[in-house]
């Protein structure tokens, strides 16, 4: 099923290249052409229009839309239904985490040296109170040691098969980073939780990861390429990468969603939906999570498998492993397409919607029990 097809071409792509318009339409056009689009499909009928004499004209509709924007299944819409009790037990798990990740201990990265220590020691006693043996990928930063953790369930029948779950504990700088990126850890921690007895066929391995925010963001000192690399070098066979990746914040305000161009031409405007993110090479895992996702979950979702060189694709840990030929996704609110707060010291916990992020989680384990060959969880009457 396809995303909201486009109502119109935007008056920007109306008309003659003299004046703002035009300007705008050709910085539209080279985002368009930097990010590989034109070439995947998006943005064409620009680069057609733009060779007339006149410029670009006004055309019956957006270009087709790519096959990396069809998403299979339909996104759930209309209100949404009470919580379970199983969902309502999961709301108030997910808020005490964020609470006393980006609450209790807050600004979380190398130049808070002592917080980072922190938030790294509470996540290993969380895992290690669920059951866990916690492995710790320690790597130095000038004098600062930094760490990876990883916990696993190894898999049964078909144990070399890796599914990974990922999420960065540090922050940005300035903020304590509740949406970005305690509900990812807090996620990531339930998620951990409650496949802590699961005998899954395949592998699954919950990471979590330092160093995503800048200064080490696409750096060798990012905690996720550290990782990636050494599964790399030790031939792994990583099936599939999610890295959750700020998932609290929704919002029924209509046009609060925003996106890079041409993007708005196939998405909803009203930020209430959980986004599935890749590039165009792991298309796949990207239609595989959303089809898992949509069948069950009763929460708005969309899906884009993309060009990686488009605005906000590549923003976090699942860059990483596309660097090294895995096939990888980021599940994400969208953070700066819809949250005021991003990177700001405003991003606190009383920002997230932890009824609307339960049930987003819950559709990530249904997710995950599919890419791991496990059978559904049974539903609540």
């Amino acid at each position: 099923m396809r995303p909201p097809a486009p109502r119109f071409v935007p008056a920007v792509f109306r008309g003659g290249p003299a004046g703002t318009d035009g300007r705008r339409r050709a910085g539209i056009l080279a985002r368009c052409l930097a990010g590989g689009l034109v070439a995947w499909g998006v943005g064409a009928g620009m680069v057609r229009a733009a060779e007339q004499p006149g410029g670009p004209v006004a055309q019956p509709g957006p270009p087709r839309l790519p096959a990396g924007i069809q998403m299979p299944g339909k996104s759930f819409s209309g209100p949404l239904p009470p919580l379970t009790a199983s969902q309502a037990a999961l709301r108030d798990a997910l808020q005490r985490d964020v609470v006393r990740l980006a609450g209790g201990i807050g600004e979380r990265h190398t130049r808070r040296a002592g917080n980072y220590a922190l938030a790294a020691e509470w996540i290993q006693r969380a895992l290690a109170t669920a059951g866990y043996q916690v492995h710790r990928q320690t790597f130095a930063v000038g004098r600062q040691e930094c760490v990876n953790l990883e916990v696993a369930r190894q898999g049964t029948t078909a144990a070399a098969e890796i599914v990974v779950l990922g999420a960065h504990y540090d922050t940005a700088s300035g903020t304590p980073g509740a949406n970005d990126n305690a509900t990812g850890v807090a996620a990531l921690l339930a998620l951990a939780r409650r496949f802590a007895a699961a005998q899954p066929p395949r592998t699954l391995r919950f990471v979590f990861f330092a160093n995503e925010e800048m200064p080490f963001f696409k750096t060798a000192n990012m905690g996720s390429l550290i990782y990636a690399r050494r599964c790399r070098a030790r031939d792994e066979r990583i099936v599939g990468m999610i890295s959750l990746e700020t998932i609290g914040y929704y919002t029924d305000t209509p046009n609060s969603q925003k996106y890079p161009p041409p993007f708005d031409w196939y998405y909803p405007t009203t930020g209430n939906f959980i986004s599935f993110v890749g590039n165009v090479k792991s298309r796949s895992l990207v239609e595989q999570c959303v089809a898992s996702f949509r069948r069950e979950a009763r929460f708005p979702s969309e899906g884009g498998a993309v060009p990686a060189g488009v605005d906000g694709v590549s923003w976090s840990d699942h860059w990483s492993f596309w660097q090294v030929g895995y096939p990888a996704l980021m599940v994400t609110d969208t953070a700066p397409f819809r949250y005021p707060h991003y990177h700001r010291a405003t991003d606190t916990p009383d920002k997230v919607d932890y009824a609307r992020m339960a049930r987003v989680v819950e559709g990530i384990e249904a997710v995950v029990r599919q890419l791991v060959h496990l059978q559904p969880r049974q539903a609540e009457p």
